[in-house]
């Protein structure tokens, strides 16, 4: 996730990183070069182009703007509720922490570890990592490996033992369903993130606006050439990078999980989890925050 302050003029001109410039210069290029074969082709055929109406580019780019803006909603909402729903983990396992203040220590690690474990183990789902491995860095012993859902095999192993616990009299009814309550959130924030990732914008959706606005960007210039000359690489340009940018903004925001620089900032948010668990530990040596590194935390 990029973390930036309120962009001053220097910025706005000057800043690459942290803008979404790197991910459409390619298509930027192919536009400007198709600007300049069109005024090219304007100075030596004049009037070439003198029958192109700017009109209908208008009510397009209308048209594709409300679309577009549409979707970019669609995809930010997903971002969105990405963020609420690692908010409802962080959350849970503060839970979690609370609930079991009074519990011997070794029984209290059962708790707290495994729930680093689970952290670990749905970040590294939801980015399509190696689950087993995060989950081993905090539960060597689990069984999860052979598990089609390792992260909810550790979320079981914590039913486990909060019903040994409950069985042995270590903790009573009204403590095992606050407990139990914490474990149910946790595993209903994993099935909305899992349903985030595994439910995409329709392709279909997706692919018309890219081609429409692909279209849009190709043609403008041959409208634009014969009355604006070389002045027409620069509204041409402007449109494109707006076009191709919210395009490319919307395609980011819609796996809000992933390891693109608009992404949720997965591992700081793992982190959090781990430092809140193991000071509930009273361990002494806290793994550090993860750093921002270029404005970009991860």
């Amino acid at each position: 996730m990029i973390l930036h302050s309120q962009p001053n003029l220097r910025d706005i001109l000057f800043t690459v990183q942290g803008s979404i410039v790197p991910a459409i210069i390619g298509r930027l290029a192919v536009i400007g070069a198709v600007s300049v074969i069109a005024v090219l082709a304007a100075n030596v055929h004049p009037g070439i182009f003198a029958r192109i109406s700017a009109i209908p580019f208008t009510l397009i780019g209308i048209a594709l703007s409300v679309f577009m803006s549409f979707r970019n909603g669609t995809c930010y909402a997903r971002w969105w509720e990405g963020r609420q729903l690692w908010g409802q983990v962080i959350v849970a396992c503060r839970g979690l922490a609370r609930a079991s203040a009074d519990l011997d220590a070794a029984e209290r690690r059962d708790l707290l570890v495994p729930a680093c474990g689970f952290a670990a183990g749905l970040a590294a789902r939801l980015r399509r990592q190696d689950e087993g491995a995060a989950i081993a860095a905090w539960c060597p012993g689990a069984e999860t490996a052979r598990h089609p859902n390792p992260t909810d095999a550790v979320l079981q192993q914590l039913g486990r033992h909060l019903l040994a616990l409950a069985a042995a009299g270590r903790i009573g009814e009204i403590r095992y369903s606050v407990l139990e309550g914490y474990l149910a959130q946790l595993s209903a924030a994993q099935a909305a993130c899992e349903r985030i990732v595994t439910t995409p914008v329709p392709f279909a959706y997706s692919l018309l606006l890219h081609r429409t606005a692909l279209v849009f960007c190709v043609t403008l210039p041959f409208a634009l050439a014969g009355s604006l000359g070389w002045w027409t690489l620069l509204p041409v340009l402007l449109v494109a990078y707006t076009f191709f940018g919210l395009d490319a903004l919307g395609h980011q925001l819609e796996d809000p999980f992933g390891t693109a620089p608009n992404a949720l900032p997965l591992d700081a948010l793992t982190r959090t989890v781990e430092r809140e668990m193991l000071a509930a530990l009273e361990a002494q040596d806290l793994p550090e925050p993860v750093p921002v590194r270029g404005h970009v935390l991860s």
